[in-house]
């Protein structure tokens, strides 16, 4: 998909020469490529899913940091976690 957008932005930017309006869309159809056709991986700010962690560690601070919140949660909230229990549990 690379050489796609890489040949068809220079095609743009060579119909540029004689309209700059081209080159607007050379320029947009990279921006577009480098924010969501990299795999399916979105840039920085994407959709707030968290990342998956690159290394075990840092996948046992989420875990550990998401059962603490979960935990909080339960003592904070009882009849709210309740009800959400029974709910999943149907």
């Amino acid at each position: 998909m690379g050489t796609i957008v890489l040949s068809g932005t220079a095609v743009l930017v060579i119909l540029g020469f004689e309209n700059h309006a081209w080159w607007l869309a050379a320029v947009a159809v990279l921006c577009l490529y480098v924010r969501y056709g990299r795999a399916g991986t979105p840039s920085a700010g994407g959709t707030g899913q968290p990342a998956t962690p690159a290394t075990y560690q840092a996948y046992r601070e989420r875990r550990d940091r998401q059962a603490k919140w979960e935990r909080r949660y339960r003592r904070e909230r009882p009849f709210e976690a309740r009800r959400q229990e029974r709910e999943k549990s149907r």
